[in-house]
């Protein structure tokens, strides 16, 4: 009896410590999320760290040259090495914002 009850309790608490919050890591829901931290997981190896550009070109005065819509449009359909929808939804929307800003 004291193996089984034992058993249930260790299992019990696995599928708990499975179902705890990690964060939005796991998941989809990214709203809110910081740009600056999504570019860097996303887009920093070809645009540079500090926007310098590298494989791609360098994003520091984009805002200057696109409009958040324009940056939008390059993110979801890509421009071209650049593969499209590397940031979807609310992410690509943040990120142009903050791109749209660098002027």
């Amino acid at each position: 009896m004291k193996k089984k009850l034992l058993a249930l309790l260790m299992g019990t608490s696995l599928v708990l410590a499975a179902c705890g919050g990690g964060g939005d890591e796991g998941g989809k829901d990214t709203a809110g999320a910081d740009p600056e931290k999504l570019f860097n997981q996303k887009c920093s190896s070809c645009h540079g760290g500090n926007l310098e550009g590298g494989a791609g070109p360098k994003l520091s005065d984009v805002g200057s040259r696109l409009s958040q819509e324009d940056i939008e449009k390059v993110i979801a359909e890509g421009k071209g090495s650049m593969p499209p929808k590397l940031l979807e939804g609310d992410d690509a929307k943040a990120v142009a914002e903050w791109l749209a800003e660098k002027k």
